[in-house]
């Protein structure tokens, strides 16, 4: 059987390899750091994100190179957004033209503003192969075999089937969409949300804060969608909503934890190298200058950023938003 090759061996990257091999996939684990490589070799499971879930059998580590995506029916970037364009660089060349090219990051490259699948139909076309996978899933929960629900999209209905079929497994359920831009403005947009919401909570603002944070982080988020061409109900959907909802309420969530520290009056810092990365803080960068390209007011997420990178203060935030202008919800 054709290999899967995972890139990255991060939280989700693992999980998702792990939940190829279970289904009896033959799947390479490509890791980019050395001696992360060489302890999961060792332990035969990712200790640093994913502890106690053993790594099947069928999952192979392998260093990322050239050869790893040489025979790969099937290449799954795991990569946070940040390093995606740099890391796929050296092995794009040796990518199979018939493989199926799988993008399951949230994220935009901050200089192009470019969706990972539009700078990936740029540095292995053709487009109308790449497929994303998003939806509400926390990488640990999806690796105990826990149930959940995703969405892989793609520009044709054939290339969405096959990545639903790659990862359709006894306790993961997948959908499909032909919205792909929609998919991955939600998978983005809702960290920055989740920030706020973290935020909100870290104040100790309450339910009924978070909640109006989270339904109007949602108008945004689809704001920004259907300027950009995507279809508004995507974003009431697993890509939007339900990701959205996760993010924001859940404690396993990076982005509500950072937002959390924040609202407690904890500063920022800069994570060690192979610590877990919260996407919100780029991507509320990207976001912002997104949302000014397409004309689009994004309140919550302007707010974050000023919080991120012009130092206002958490609180600030809250007055920002509740002294807007009065005006309809819809």
């Amino acid at each position: 059987m054709p290999a899967v090759t995972v890139l990255g061996a991060g939280a989700w990257g693992t999980a998702l390899a792990i939940v190829l091999a279970r289904s009896g996939q033959t799947v390479n684990l490509a890791v980019r750091r050395k001696s992360q490589l060489a302890a999961l070799r060792d332990d035969r499971e990712n200790r640093a994100y994913l502890s106690g879930v053993p790594f099947p059998s069928q999952l192979h580590l392998t260093e990322m190179s050239a050869d790893c995506v040489r025979n790969s029916d099937a290449i799954v970037m795991a990569i946070p957004s940040g390093f995606a364009r740099e890391t796929l660089a050296p092995v794009k060349s040796a990518i199979p033209r018939e493989s199926l090219v799988l993008n399951v990051s949230k994220g935009i490259e901050q200089d192009s503003l470019r969706t990972m699948s539009q700078m990936l139909a740029e540095l292995v076309p053709p487009a109308n192969r790449i497929a994303v996978l998003s939806g509400p899933g926390f990488a640990l929960e999806i690796a105990r075999g826990k149930p959940a629900a995703l969405v892989a999209a793609a520009h044709n209905d054939a290339v969405a089937r096959r990545a639903q079929t790659l990862f359709a497994a006894k306790a993961l359920r997948v959908y499909r969409s032909l919205d792909v831009i929609g998919v991955e403005l939600g998978g983005a947009s809702k960290n920055v949300i989740a920030i706020a919401a973290g935020i909100s909570d870290g104040l100790v603002l309450g339910a009924g804060a978070r909640a109006a944070l989270i339904t109007r982080g949602l108008a945004e988020m689809m704001r920004l969608a259907r300027a950009a061409g995507a279809k508004q109900e995507t974003l009431a959907g697993l890509a939007g909503l339900g990701d959205l909802v996760l993010t924001s309420t859940g404690d396993l969530s990076r982005n509500r934890r950072l937002g959390l520290a924040l609202g407690r009056g904890e500063q920022l810092s800069l994570p060690a190298e192979g610590a877990p990365i919260a996407e919100g803080v780029s991507n509320a960068r990207a976001l912002v200058r997104l949302a000014e390209r397409h004309g689009v007011e994004m309140p919550i997420s302007s707010a974050v950023y000023r919080v991120l990178y012009e130092a206002a203060p958490p609180g600030a935030m809250v007055e920002e938003l509740l002294s807007r202008e009065l005006k309809a919800e819809f």
